[in-house]
This record gives C-alpha cells, structure tokens and sequence, in this order.
C-alpha cells in the first residue's frame, strides 16, 4: 500500500509536470485553453470514483476497488504514450489526452480511497502513523514527477516518465493480484459512507436524521465546502500552472520543473512537520496561520522579475507550506465536529476540493486568452487565500484542534 501511494503520487502529478511540453510550440502546441480544459475529464471522473469507491467497495470488495484504480491510472500512462506518435495531430492527441486525464481522475480516485481504507486495517493499532506514513509517500511521489521530467527531458525523451510511471503500476498490479488483501468484516466495514454514518448520533449543530437512518447535512458543513473549494482553486494553480508561470519569466525547463518539485515538496514536508508539532502547538493556530502565508506567497509570485530562477522555487516553496496542513486539517475538523455525517466528511470535502483544481486548471486558460498575464493571476489569487484564512475561523474558531492532523478512514471512525 505504501508503494502503490508513492506510484499513485508520481503518477498524479505527470501530466502538470510536463506542462510546457503540452504547451511548446515545437511539441503538442495546446494553447493555455486547451491545457486547461484537458483537467476537466480527470476532475469530473475523481469526483465520481471518490464518492463512489466505499459503495463500490460493498458490492464487488476493496480489492477489485484497488486493482481497478490502478488499471485506471496505468490506461491512462499508456494512452499519453500513445498521443506522443499523434503529437502533430491535435485532432487525434487532444481526445486521447482528455481520455488519458479521464482515466487517471478514475484512477485516482478509486486507488487513494482503496490505500487509505487498506492501510488503516492493516495498522489497527497505529492508524494515524499508518495515513500519515501513506500521505507522506504520496507526496513524495508528487515532488518527485517534475524532477522525473527533468531528468527525461534532458536526455531528450520526456516520455519516459509516463513509461516509468506504466512499468512501475505494471509491477503493483503483478504483485497486488497475488495477495489476498481482505479486510476483517470484508466489504461491509467499508460501505458506503453515507450508510457508514446513519446512526442515532446527532452533529454539534443539532442535525437531525433525515429519512431512514441518513444523516442530514449540517449547515455549517457549507463552510468546509467552501473552504475546500478555495483551498483546491489555490494549491491548482501552483501545482498547474507554476511551470508555465516560470518559463513565461524566462527561466529554464529545468528549473521550472524544480520549481514544482520544490512545491510539492513542502506541502509534503509541512503536512509531516505539522502532524509532529500538534504535540506542542495546537494545530488550529496553524489552520489560520498558513492561509496568511499562502496569501503573502501569491503575492511574492506575482511580483517576481524575469529571470529570477531562484525567487520563483523560493516563492513557490512557500506556497507549497501555506498550502500544507490546510486540506487534511479540514477534513479533521470536520470528522470531530459534523459527528452525525462524520463518516462522509472526507468524502464531501475531496469532491469539493476537486471542483476547486477544476476551477482552477480550467479557468486560467480563459482568463489568459482575455488578456490577463499569469502574474496577474497569482496577485488576484491572492485574495482567494485570504478568503481562506476568514473561513478559518469560521470553522476552528473557538474549537480544540482535532486529535489527528491526518483524517481516519470512515470504518475506523469513532
């Protein structure tokens, strides 16, 4: 399970890293529309495999779940191999790239739901360690892509990220088929979440059951949706659109792409470094702390000159911290205090995260073709991760901070 979030990790990230190789001129030639809205399939296809994955998981076992997704992510390499050989035909690449982002959202969401549930079994005493061991591969998996380009690019054959990334799902299928990988209480402990969550428990807000045994949602459950919209939109366009920002400033591939990997490096590192100091620092302060940081990043971003390789990785370094800790903060936040739908919060707040990197990956490509320059963008986004730090309060405000920065699968809820 560790190996197969580090794969999914690298995988994940492919198609943003070799963001100025879908946009060159001299390669597919998409312009920012078009690189945009090639995320809308894998946004759509995340969404639906991420709610959907627990009820699939009822009926057919989280093993099917799991193999699945990676049978998913591993059509999706090989269809982005394929359009290499169609690259001068944008009539035939394109559609194979937006099956390809299709096939990696389905992917995606189907694998980091299975890993998650499997890997919080498999350590019942050390739940927590366990996610945060997982989510911390994940996100090395994600730093390492856009260091994977460089390297492939500079032997001039960036492909060969998409075919590492192809071998190494091949060997996790290979090896995955031949283990059992059962859960005590098999697909039932792993229902949908929803089910999961239709006891006789009422939220803090006084929600009642609504309909046979199914929670009603929370009104203050909009305020976690909202806040994961924004978050989405703001991590989005540093994951999507940094690489592009920094060529446009004049500074190298190779630097662009360790301009990313420096990003999601420290998202990684923050969420591990956030998790150890809960012990001593309540992590609400960092909840309403790290949205300042993402603001103030923005801003740094959409001032930097060209040419200035070294303030744009230390820009987007401190994106990638004011990013960190925010997401898996508020999907705690919201298992400890939504107690009636706690179940299904993490569910809700990834799907609505992921409308927020639709928005985000979709919606700079028609600002840019009105005229507004990325700086620009950055500068406004600004204002984006202000809103987040008011949405902080509205939900930590006066709150203990949860007991775990990492969010608990639903089965393992109490």
């Amino acid at each position: 399970m560790y190996a197969a979030g580090l794969v999914q990790g690298i995988t994940l990230v492919t198609f943003p890293a070799a963001s100025t190789i879908f946009t060159s001129a001299a390669s597919y030639g998409l312009s920012a529309g078009q690189y945009g809205t090639m995320f809308v399939p894998q946004v759509i296809a995340a969404i639906s495999a991420s709610l959907a994955g627990a009820r699939l998981a009822g009926r057919l076992g989280w093993k099917l779940v799991y193999l699945g997704g990676l049978a998913a992510n591993l059509a999706s390499m090989a269809m982005l191999i394929a359009s290499r050989f169609v690259l001068t035909d944008q009539s035939l690449a394109y559609p194979i790239l937006l099956a390809a982002t299709a096939c990696l959202g389905l992917g995606f969401g189907l694998t980091v739901t299975a890993v998650n549930t499997f890997t919080a079994a498999f350590h019942p005493g050390a739940v927590d360690r366990s996610i945060l061991v997982l989510n911390a591969l994940l996100g090395l998996g994600t730093a390492l892509a856009p260091v994977f380009v460089a390297i492939f690019v500079g032997l001039g054959a960036w492909v060969g990220l998409p075919i590492l990334a192809a071998a190494l799902l091949l060997g996790l299928l290979a090896v995955s088929m031949r283990l059992p990988l059962r859960i005590a209480g098999g697909g039932a402990a792993a229902g949908p979440a929803g089910e999961a969550a239709g006891d006789a428990r009422t939220s803090q807000d006084g929600a009642a059951p609504a309909g046979r045994g199914k929670p009603a949602i929370p009104g203050r459950f909009w305020a976690f949706a909202a806040f994961a919209i924004l978050y989405g939109f703001c991590e989005t366009m540093n994951g999507n659109w940094s690489q592009i920002d920094q060529v446009s400033l004049h500074v190298s591939a190779t630097t662009a792409s360790l301009t990313l990997t420096v990003f999601w490096a420290m998202v990684t590192a923050g969420r591990v470094v956030f998790a150890v100091l809960q012990r001593w620092v309540p992590s609400r302060f960092a909840y309403h702390l790290l949205p300042v940081v993402l603001a103030g990043s923005f801003v740094f971003i959409a001032e930097l000159p060209a040419g200035s390789a070294g303030a744009g990785v230390l820009a987007f370094g401190l994106a990638g911290l004011g990013c960190s800790a925010l997401l898996p903060l508020t999907i705690s936040f919201g298992q400890e205090s939504l107690t009636a739908i706690s179940a299904s919060v993490a569910g809700g707040v990834i799907a609505c995260y992921q409308l927020g990197y639709g928005l985000a990956a979709f919606g700079v490509g028609p600002l840019r073709s009105a005229g507004f320059t990325l700086p620009e963008i950055y500068g406004a986004s600004a204002a984006v991760a202000a809103l987040l730090a008011v949405l902080s309060f509205a939900i930590a405000g006066g709150r203990p901070s949860p007991a775990a920065l990492h969010p608990r699968p639903a089965s393992h809820l109490r």
